[in-house]
């Protein structure tokens, strides 16, 4: 009997405190056991912040919209420069000449989606349509992802590789020391 006494004694101590926890927690109309309470400025805080991200989002869109139109604007412009000569040679020329420069073109940067990979994938097309026993094909690479790409299986077919072509806008001049530079390093490899 004095056991029982005993564990009784230690049960009541044990669910006091528990007791007094639980009654401190619950408001006067007796929300359900787990229900918690928020305050009405955590909820407007919330809600501001939120809303403070909605237009840092807005703006950042805004600002990606008018970088893009730019983008855009400029390479319509530049349809002039090689539409001329895709009319003339061809996409692929089928003269049958025993050195090829296969030039690959892409972006510094990435976020773009697929074009940087497509660029280089044609580019391995073309190199194996136009390279065999008797002939020769280099790579001439314009841009930073197309280099990382082809360094990795192809390091000893490029001739030349140049980046950060796209921070300032090409023009006539630039562009024919660009082909000066390629024809040269190009007629040296070969």
């Amino acid at each position: 009997m004095a056991m029982a006494a005993a564990l009784r004694r230690e049960g009541r101590r044990l669910t006091q405190p528990i007791n007094a926890l639980r009654s401190s927690l619950i408001s006067q109309d007796q929300s359900p056991h787990g229900a918690r309470f928020i305050s009405t400025q955590v909820v407007r805080n919330r809600m501001k912040s939120v809303r403070n991200i909605q237009k840092i989002t807005k703006a950042m869109k805004m600002v990606a919209a008018s970088k893009l139109r730019a983008v855009q604007t400029r390479a319509e412009n530049s349809r002039g420069l090689w539409q001329p000569f895709t009319a003339l040679l061809g996409d692929n020329p089928s003269a049958d000449v025993k050195k090829n420069v296969v030039v690959t073109i892409s972006s510094d940067k990435g976020l773009c989606g697929g074009i940087n990979s497509t660029s280089v994938k044609i580019s391995r097309v073309l190199y194996k349509l136009n390279s065999g026993p008797d002939k020769e094909t280099k790579y001439v690479i314009l841009g930073e992802k197309a280099k990382a790409q082809l360094l990795r299986d192809s390091r000893k077919h490029i001739v030349l590789s140049l980046t950060e072509l796209q921070k300032n806008p090409l023009n006539y001049t630039q562009v024919s020391v660009l082909a000066d530079d390629i024809l040269k390093n190009v007629s040296m490899t070969h």
